[in-house]
C-alpha cells in the first residue's frame, strides 16, 4: 500500500496528538515528523516555522468551533430562537473543549497567548455571524436597535463569562447552567424592547 500524502491535514492532526501527548513546552516539529514517518523537513514544506505550525493548529481548533455556529447563522427562521441556539451551542461547544479533554484544552490556552492575530480572527468572525443574526431580527422586526454591529459586539462582552476561556474554572461547577440561562434570556429580552 502506497503511504499517505503528506497535507497540511495530516500535519495538523499529528500535531493535535503530539501537543496533546507531551504539551506545548515540550512538543517539537521533530515528534510531529516522527508521529507521521517524515523527516522534519517535510513538515517545514508545509508550515515555515513552527509558530506558524502552532498558529495554524491553534486557528484550526478555533475554526472548529465557528463553523458549527455558523450553521445556526444560515438557517432560517425567527432571529430570537437563532440568537439562543447559537449563545447556548457557543457556551456548549467552549464547556466541552474544556472539560472533555483538559490536558488539549490547556495546550490550547498555552498556543491562543502566542496567537493574538488568530485570536482576534475568530472573536471578529464571532461578532460578525451575532451580526447577522440580529440585523435578521431587525428586519423580522423582534429585535430592535439602531446599531446591529454594536450590539453584537455588547452581546459577545454580556455573554462572555460563558464562552471565554479565561471563566474555563467556572464551566462545571453547579448552577452555571442556571447562570448562561439568565443571562441569555436577559439579552433576548433586551433586544426585543
Amino acid at each position: 500500500m502506497p503511504p499517505e500524502t503528506l497535507t497540511p491535514e495530516r500535519i495538523l492532526e499529528a500535531t493535535e496528538e503530539v501537543l496533546r501527548r507531551y504539551g506545548p513546552a515540550k512538543a517539537t516539529v521533530v515528534d510531529v515528523a516522527r508521529a507521521l514517518g517524515v523527516s522534519h523537513g517535510s513538515v517545514y514544506r508545509h508550515f515555515r516555522t513552527k509558530a506558524a505550525l502552532r498558529e495554524a493548529v491553534t486557528e484550526r481548533w478555533l475554526d472548529r468551533t465557528s463553523k458549527e455556529l455558523s450553521v445556526i447563522v444560515a438557517t432560517e427562521g425567527p432571529a430570537p430562537e437563532r440568537l439562543d441556539h447559537w449563545l447556548t451551542a457557543l457556551f456548549e461547544a467552549k464547556r466541552h473543549k474544556a472539560g472533555d479533554d483538559p490536558e488539549l484544552f490547556a495546550t490550547y490556552m498555552t498556543l491562543i497567548g502566542e496567537s493574538g492575530g488568530v485570536v482576534d480572527r475568530h472573536v471578529t468572525d464571532l461578532e460578525a455571524q451575532l451580526t447577522t443574526i440580529i440585523e435578521a431580527g431587525v428586519s423580522q422586526g423582534t429585535f430592535h436597535t439602531p446599531s446591529p454591529a454594536t450590539t453584537a459586539r455588547a452581546v459577545f462582552d454580556a455573554t462572555g463569562r460563558f464562552h471565554d476561556p479565561c471563566y474555563a474554572p467556572e464551566w462545571s461547577r453547579p448552577g452555571i447552567t442556571a447562570d448562561f440561562e439568565a443571562v441569555r434570556d436577559l439579552v433576548l429580552r433586551g433586544l426585543r424592547g
